[in-house]
């Protein structure tokens, strides 16, 4: 727990520090002022979904009135108060200088850029700064690099293993309590089309305030939203009633689905918890240990590789993630391994493409904000890696379509696990595939105008020779790993024409990429 101050003390509160249970919040201390702030230079770094600048502002407002609620002292700037600067270093300055506080307080920024700017506001302050932890994660913002300090590359499965041992998740000493640390191989499966998925939890909250907010002010936004019905999450009495159903309706079939794709579904059997978790409504802790709970009351319902493979999203993959972006920032935000240069299709904007998946992928994100991992990884994330992409140009996407995006979580999983932007560093080979992938785990394929089965030729499937083209593309960087050494073999033995007539379609198809 935080000393509480004897002095004059303004605290600063981040739009992704909704923490409830921070031990700042314990107890009232009239010394002390809270400050939160809606920001231009928050809503305009990069073009974000409307829908999550409401789900933020409309937490962050909901997070004051709690505050305000239980006593504290709370100065609030919305966006259009006339007394905002826009800025946290500004806004501070200002609010330092006005009333005359003795120190400022902030806890630890989740993003490299925030950091940067408090660090560099705090050297130009002339009272006392104290920086604390956000009491959020299960590793502190170096751990990670404590663990793998002279390691050449970062594996995820040794850091689980690691975090399950520390913190005794579902162990039996030093050993996991069935004998087996992972069970991803059973969560593999595709959804039968005898199979009704349970339909996801909705919330009917009222956002029309803000939004009108933010269409006066002229920021730009992208995807649509039901003002009268915006259904995520925006207090910590949601989210838990979110959290609640996911273990009472979805875990059961969370394992075994977890990759799995379909038209009838947008959601599956995912949490949809991660907008919650990332702007700390909830703490991962508490969630891991309410899916163990229930699975521990219901163990003939929940099979384990359900609970398994979602606290491996949680322990493992959330804070492998986390402990990445600190180590490898900022030149993590600039690398491009495999020297990508092309723009992103226009119709990741407008989801205006014959390609199936790809539309409904795209759909789903622009009426959401969300689409789940393996939709952003071998869906939008594949194709654009094998159209040659910039990874900055796929960053900028995924930051600004997802309610969930946070740098420090998009970045790695999108320029690392699947662009391939940092040779290696998180996954250990490109995540592409053809349609064959895309076919065995979801039912896009069956109603495309394009042929799953045809690599060359009128409605070829574009995934087919794009996937190979991609392969021979980079030989010199990829045919030494190990992991796509049968991929090269297979390239090898095609006859030289049929590796023209499909080097042939790929190159038609990138010089028309935007008419897909």
């Amino acid at each position: 727990m935080s000393a509480q101050p004897d002095i004059k003390t303004l605290r600063l509160v981040l739009g992704d520090q909704l923490n409830y249970q921070h031990s700042w919040f314990s107890s009232i201390n009239m010394k002390v002022t809270y400050v939160m702030m809606e920001l231009r230079s928050e809503t305009d770094y990069t073009v974000h979904h409307v829908q999550k600048i409401l789900g933020f502002f409309n937490a962050m407002r909901h997070f004051a009135e709690y505050l305000r609620a239980e006593g504290h002292h709370v100065i609030y700037r919305k966006l259009d108060d006339p007394e905002n600067q826009q800025t946290f270093s500004e806004n501070i300055k200002k609010l330092i200088e006005h009333l005359e506080f003795e120190q400022f307080e902030y806890q630890l920024p989740d993003e490299y850029r925030v950091d940067e700017e408090l660090k560099s506001l705090s050297i130009s302050l002339d009272i006392p700064v104290q920086v604390v932890d956000t009491e959020h994660f299960y590793t502190t913002r170096t751990e990670f690099s404590e663990i793998f300090k002279g390691k050449k590359s970062f594996l995820m499965e040794s850091f689980y293993r690691k975090m399950r041992r520390k913190h005794s998740v579902l162990m039996n000493g030093d050993q996991p309590i069935t004998g087996r640390w992972n069970f991803d191989h059973e969560n593999r499966k595709k959804i039968p089309k005898s199979h009704a998925v349970t339909q996801p939890k909705l919330f009917h909250n009222d956002v029309e305030e803000v939004f009108n907010m933010i269409q006066d002010s002229g920021i730009q936004t992208i995807g649509s939203v039901d003002l009268k019905s915006f259904f995520w999450p925006i207090d910590r009495v949601q989210s838990l009633e979110l959290l609640r159903f996911f273990v009472k309706e979805c875990l059961p079939w969370f394992g075994t689905f977890e990759d799995a794709m379909t038209v009838h579904s947008w959601s599956v059997y995912h949490s949809r918890l991660s907008f919650s978790l990332n702007v700390k409504l909830l703490s991962p802790k508490e969630v891991v240990d309410t899916a163990i709970n229930e699975w521990r009351t219901r163990p003939d319902e929940i099979s384990f590789n359900q609970l398994e493979g979602f606290v491996r999203q949680i322990l493992g993959w959330r804070e492998f993630m986390r402990g990445v972006y600190w180590s490898c920032m900022p030149q993590f935000a600039s690398m491009n391994y495999l020297d990508h240069q092309a723009q992103l299709p226009e119709w990741y904007w407008s989801g205006k493409t014959k390609m199936n998946c790809l539309k409904h992928a795209i759909d789903q994100s622009l009426a959401h904000a969300y689409a789940h991992h393996i939709q952003r990884l071998m869906i939008t994330g594949n194709f654009a890696l094998l159209a040659g992409v910039h990874p900055d140009e796929v960053d900028r996407w995924y930051l600004g379509v997802y309610i969930d995006a946070i740098e420090w979580v998009e970045i790695t999983n999108t320029r690392g696990m699947s662009q391939f932007a940092d040779g290696g560093i998180i996954g250990t080979k490109p995540y592409v595939s053809s349609a064959a992938y895309i076919d065995k785990m979801s039912d896009y394929c069956g109603t495309c105008f394009y042929n799953k089965a045809k690599k060359v030729g009128d409605r070829a499937c574009p995934f087919n020779s794009l996937y190979w083209n991609f392969y021979d593309r980079h030989t010199h960087q990829l045919s030494g790993n190990p992991r796509i050494t049968m991929m090269y073999r297979l390239w090898d033995k095609m006859s030289s024409s049929d590796k023209q007539a499909i080097l042939k379609q790929a190159e038609f198809y990138l010089n028309n990429i935007n008419q897909l």
